[in-house]
């Protein structure tokens, strides 16, 4: 990598490669990073080249300036196969995400291996999946009382939280048409099937009495356990 890379967009190429992916990601960003560690052609009219080490790749300028969650993950998949490689220890850390899910909101959690943030003063409980500190994202649905939210952006909102995951748990209330957690599921094998794969458990819970520990507590009933 260019060792005279932008903080910003050095600390963006490290997200991508082993973090939470950006939420938004502008493709003005996206080609000054390619263009620090890379280049950066264009390619007909609306097309560019992104060329990293030996890997190649075309994309398309997005029509909303931000690139869509199907092409951040194709980013990142293009930048890992480009390097730097990843250390053993990191290359095996799997990163773990919950949903816990109902009809008005969707709060994602997702697993800091371990690892008290460097920020974190006050001594608390041993927290493995940083449960009590770290809603990377609560999602509101659009929808009141007791009906299951049918906007796909709810549901594409937790999507794109989930995409660096390879250990997804989903938690909801109820079944079938009634269920915001079924509905997820649905809606990520139709559209990120991807991400779908990684889902390796679906709960039921009483969500309105359900505390951080008892989410801990069903992850680590199906999550594998880094020592």
């Amino acid at each position: 990598m260019n060792t005279h890379i932008r903080h910003d967009l050095d600390l963006l190429h490290t997200s991508l490669l082993t973090g939470k992916l950006p939420r938004n990601l502008s493709w003005a960003d996206t080609v000054d990073l390619i263009g620090q560690i890379g280049d950066v052609k264009p390619h007909g009219s609306d097309e560019f080249v992104f060329t990293v080490g030996a890997q190649r790749a075309f994309f398309k300028h997005p029509h909303t300036h931000e690139l869509g969650v199907e092409e951040v993950a194709r980013l990142r998949k293009f930048l890992r196969d480009a390097g730097p490689a990843l250390s053993p220890v990191e290359a095996t850390q799997p990163c773990r995400m919950v949903v816990v899910i109902d009809h008005h909101a969707a709060h994602v959690y997702q697993d800091l291996n371990g690892k008290v943030p460097e920020a974190e003063e006050t001594v608390r409980p041993y927290d493995p999946f940083g449960f009590h500190h770290h809603l990377i994202h609560k999602k509101e649905a659009h929808y009141k009382g007791e009906r299951v939210p049918e906007e796909k952006s709810f549901y594409e909102e937790v999507a794109k939280d989930l995409l660096p995951a390879n250990e997804i748990v989903l938690i909801g209330h109820g079944t079938g048409k009634s269920s915001a957690v079924d509905h997820l599921v649905e809606y990520l094998k139709e559209n990120h099937h991807d991400i779908s794969r990684h889902v390796i458990a679906i709960e039921t819970a009483d969500l309105s009495a359900l505390t951080p520990p008892e989410i801990e507590a069903i992850a680590k009933r199906h999550m594998i356990t880094v020592v």
